[in-house]
């Protein structure tokens, strides 16, 4: 479990620093076929934090481009590397959704369930007991 009140994380060239108030909201693995294509995986586990949680490191801002992916929603990567880091969309108001794989160390809660399993792909087997949701 995480030990301090905030964690850390970064895009894959490290240009792209930033930090997260904890709590987490929840954590959870996403199989709908956008996160399946923006990250060029099975799925994708993401954690969500409030809004205001996410903090960008000094320098940062340039680095973070933000995409349109559907009519409520973005998602955000970064410019130099092209690291798929966040998401917001209108459903989920007040709230920010952060690759887990981006974070570093432990956060205060392991993944909850599999969402859009509905649309998951066929050549990768779930057995972790976790519950599925459509």
């Amino acid at each position: 479990m995480a030990t301090s009140d905030r964690v850390q994380g970064a895009c894959l060239c490290r240009a792209l620093r930033f930090s997260l108030a904890l709590p987490t909201k929840w954590v959870a693995h996403c199989h709908c076929t956008m996160c399946q294509r923006a990250h060029g995986a099975a799925f994708v586990t993401w954690a969500g934090f409030a809004t205001e949680a996410l903090q960008l490191a000094d320098g940062a801002e340039p680095m973070l481009q933000w995409h349109r992916s559907s009519p409520e929603a973005e998602r955000g990567f970064c410019k130099q590397c092209g690291s798929s880091l966040f998401f917001r969309s209108e459903n989920w108001p007040g709230e920010v959704h952060v690759a887990r794989a981006n974070l570093e160390g432990e956060l205060d809660r392991m993944p909850q369930a599999h969402v859009f399993y509905d649309t998951h792909v066929p050549w990768f087997e779930v057995n972790d007991g976790l519950p599925r949701k459509p």
